[in-house]
């Protein structure tokens, strides 16, 4: 366990010298591993935190659409959306990058060739490839979530007005992949999301880059940065941090290798446990 050292806190302006900011991923990190409840305490730990003038957001793989009301009524500072893609400070759109038509029609055709099942994502909704049916058991529970929670799954992801940001596939055969990924690799890294799911998404952005373009926002250092996750999507973020926080439910080695303080499970308070021997409050 690694604590910080305490600083003092000097208001100058609207801010504090010594103010930290936290960058926290949704599942598994906010959200219980368990049931993907939001703990009552995780909820009270970044309240506290902000009351004491520190800065916090999520940084997730998630399109801004799919981070859900239960998750902004928490209170955050902002969002770092679709690993780095698309960027809220305060109320505030301030980056946006969408995809291409032109690749958004590559990447389907792709898919179709090699027989994978894709996502498309965008800020303003989702487009699953149902020219065939789902077979990955995952595919359609995350399909079956969507509809429970609303969701206008008619759109198609080739139509011209749909608009994607980045997208997620399953595959039945390593074979697939390897082919798929000789038409995607030259536009995206893909991340292992484990098993046979992968997560895509344009060269040049990661949830590394979006807590980069906060931090010159508000002009902080690194040194004032704290990363929380769970799984590979955070990586890039956990790598690129001092003071990167791994949640006890972790699975990946990988995460645990570059961990300078790892907390209790999610589903056990950590997430308030962390803020807390770190000195948010």
């Amino acid at each position: 366990m690694i604590k910080d050292k305490k600083r003092k806190k000097i208001r100058k302006g609207n801010f504090f010298v010594g103010r930290k900011i936290a960058f926290f991923d949704i599942d598994g990190t906010l959200t219980s591993e368990i049931d993907g409840s939001v703990p009552e305490s995780a909820a009270a730990g970044i309240r506290r935190a902000r009351e004491k003038g520190h800065l916090m957001f999520i940084n997730t793989g998630r399109c801004f659409q799919n981070v859900e009301p239960r998750f902004r009524q928490v209170g955050f500072d902002g969002y770092v959306c679709g690993c780095g893609l698309n960027i809220y400070c305060g109320g505030q759109e301030l980056l946006y990058v969408p995809m291409s038509r032109p690749v958004k029609e590559e990447m389907l055709a792709q898919a179709r060739l090699t027989g994978i099942e894709i996502l498309f994502e965008s800020r303003m909704g989702v487009a699953y490839d149902l020219s065939r049916p789902l077979r990955s058991e995952k595919a359609v529970r995350l399909y079956q979530s969507f509809v429970e929670r609303g969701y206008d799954l008619s759109i198609q992801p080739e139509q011209p007005d749909f608009v994607a940001d980045k997208f997620v596939i399953w595959f039945q055969e390593p074979e697939q992949l390897e082919a798929f990924r000789k038409a995607s690799d030259r536009y995206f890294a893909c991340i292992d999301r484990g098993g046979c799911f992968r997560e895509f998404v344009p060269h040049g952005y990661s949830k590394a880059t979006g807590l980069q373009f906060v931090l010159d926002h508000y002009g902080m250092s690194l040194e004032d940065a704290y990363g929380f996750g769970d799984s590979n999507n955070d990586l890039t973020m956990l790598q690129y941090l001092k003071h990167s926080v791994v949640m006890g439910n972790t699975e990946s080695k990988e995460l645990l290798d570059c961990a300078s303080f790892v907390t209790k499970a999610a589903s056990s308070g950590g997430l308030y446990y962390a803020l807390e021997q770190l000195e948010f409050f």
